[in-house]
């Protein structure tokens, strides 16, 4: 799928703005990003929020979890003021919000599934739905820590690329992947090492890591051959690789 190592925006670019935020996510497309990452949870009546924590405390002026809030009382919580104080009254956006800004755009668009500490009913029939409706499915990966959210995104529509995160020393996770139909590893950058890289490339499973925000890191993981950098800086990212290739 890529020539060269791919750039995804981490909540955006969630190292100039406020995480998960559209403001974030068009600051990613206008540094020129290739991709965006994004997390999605399910409200009390039913939407898909894009929000990384299953409460709103540390990124709004609220409090509560998102299961128990519905989308009117999500859409009150001011989700920039924290990280800045030029960014008030930014919003936490739907899926569906994110994925209007995506239209005509050629980007890749990574939707993880956050449900590994709550167990949102049908997450990926619900976030497939909303892809179809988009058009967008071949040009996304959904992604989750719950590989069995995984598993079920491929009974669902077997087309829709998947990755698998997992921060632990996973035991040849190029069989795993494999075994289990996943398309991508999602690994924290740490847990990589050459023969990792050389046995992925080998059976043609691709390398996402994340998420790697120092210099040195972005040209240690680039000089390994991952496929893509899940970074808060875009910016920065796209420069080093400017000066690589």
């Amino acid at each position: 799928m890529m020539k060269k190592t791919f750039v995804i925006a981490h909540r955006g670019a969630s190292g100039h703005a406020p995480e998960n935020t559209m403001i974030s996510f068009q600051k990613a497309i206008d540094m020129g990003a290739d991709g965006i990452e994004l997390d999605v949870h399910i409200s009390k009546d039913d939407k898909l929020i894009v929000c990384h924590d299953e409460r709103v405390d540390r990124t709004t002026n609220g409090i509560g979890f998102i299961k128990d809030l519905t989308l009117d009382e999500i859409k009150k919580l001011d989700a920039g003021y924290w990280y800045d104080k030029k960014y008030a009254n930014e919003k936490i956006p739907t899926l569906e919000e994110v994925l209007y800004l995506f239209q005509g755009k050629d980007i890749l668009i990574n939707i993880e599934l956050k449900n590994g500490i709550i167990q949102y009913d049908k997450i990926e029939e619900k976030v497939i739905r909303v892809l179809e409706k988009f058009k967008l499915m071949d040009r996304t990966i959904i992604s989750s820590f719950n590989h069995y959210s995984l598993i079920k995104i491929k009974e669902i529509n077997s087309s829709i690329k998947t990755g698998a995160l997992y921060m632990c020393g996973l035991v040849n996770p190029w069989d795993y992947v494999i075994r289990l139909n996943i398309d991508v590893i999602h690994p924290i950058y740490f847990a990589l090492y050459p023969d990792l890289i050389k046995k992925c490339k080998e059976r043609n499973v691709e390398i996402n890591t994340y998420t790697v925000n120092c210099d040195e890191d972005m040209k240690k993981v680039i000089d390994l051959g991952v496929n893509g950098i899940i970074t808060n800086y875009p910016d920065k990212a796209k420069k080093i690789l400017e000066g690589i290739y």
